[in-house]
């Protein structure tokens, strides 16, 4: 988020620049404080769009630190949300899996 925000500010971009840049990420923030997956893993889809700009933004500046920065950041929370979605689910099936006593 942090690196949006600085993108923006250097570039003067207008607020509706800002609130694209920003809203995609704070979108999912409520769904992933409730600990729900489906959240995570369009996080991960957004999260590509903001790879392919950064991308772009390399190809046109290689030397730019904060495009470096904002690709190992978005790499980051890519992998990070990925393997927690793998791990959380296969801990919730292995949670539905155990049987349960009842009557007892």
């Amino acid at each position: 988020m942090a690196q949006q925000v600085t993108d923006a500010w250097l570039h003067q971009a207008p607020w509706i620049v800002w609130l694209a840049y920003c809203l995609p990420l704070l979108i999912f923030l409520p769904g992933m404080l409730r600990d729900k997956l489906r959240s995570y893993i369009w996080l991960c889809f957004i999260s590509l769009l903001y790879f392919t700009r950064l991308v772009v933004n390399l190809f046109a500046e290689p030397g730019s630190a904060l495009a470096i920065v904002g690709m190992v950041a978005v790499v980051t929370l890519f992998i990070a949300a990925m393997m927690y979605v793998r791990w959380r689910a296969r801990e919730v099936r292995a949670a539905g899996a155990i049987p349960t006593v009842s009557g007892e």
